[in-house]
């Protein structure tokens, strides 16, 4: 799925002029990367609804500048304290060929059925939701699954045991950090040995 958004060449900079390009309704953003970076503006209206699809955070994405079509990945985005207004957007140029870093959103599937849970009546603690991986481009996943179907009460789910896309690297840091783990709610004995582990 190719996500795509338009932008153009911002040409006044500073602070009075984004404040002018917030209120005629656009968002003052950045493109950096492989070359010089570059001052744009995006529609708020197009940018907030793209923002509230989970796959604009995670994906290759291919923005229309100035009717040039250029592939970059969102980098950061600033919001209002308070009011639902984007204020501004950093943007990378991403290179087919260089492999990049990119937090993917994990999606949790089978916790009903998981063991600990439908048996033991366990409660489903998620300890991270999003993984730092690297890859090409053409790699890069919308999301990485996580199956928790046969978790038991009391096991957890590590980076190492889930199933990575290929050419999917997960970053860790040389930890293997855990991701999901099944909490006993139930009898005395089971919360009192639990509580430790945790």
């Amino acid at each position: 799925m190719t996500i795509q958004f338009n932008a153009k060449t911002r040409v006044l900079q500073g602070t009075s002029a984004s404040r002018r390009l917030r209120r005629a309704g656009s968002v003052p953003a950045i493109v950096y990367g492989s070359g010089a970076p570059v001052q744009i503006e995006v529609d708020h209206n197009e940018i907030y609804h793209a923002l509230r699809n989970e796959a604009f955070h995670a994906s290759v994405l291919s923005m229309v500048l100035d009717g040039a079509t250029q592939t970059v990945i969102l980098r950061d985005t600033q919001w209002h304290p308070y009011k639902q207004q984007v204020l501004h957007m950093d943007f990378q140029r991403v290179d087919a060929t260089h492999k990049i870093h990119v937090k993917v959103p994990l999606h949790f599937v089978n916790a009903d059925i998981a063991p600990g849970v439908k048996l033991d009546g366990g409660m489903v603690a998620h300890q991270i939701t999003e993984l730092d991986v690297e890859c090409l481009p053409s790699a890069l996943p919308e999301f990485i699954e996580v199956d928790l179907k046969n978790l038991a009460s009391g096991q957890s789910i590590h980076v190492s045991n889930l199933n990575l896309p290929n050419g999917v690297k997960a970053l860790t840091h040389g930890e293997d950090p855990v991701v999901a783990s099944i909490l006993a709610l139930r009898g005395g004995e089971a919360a009192a040995e639990e509580t430790p582990a945790a």
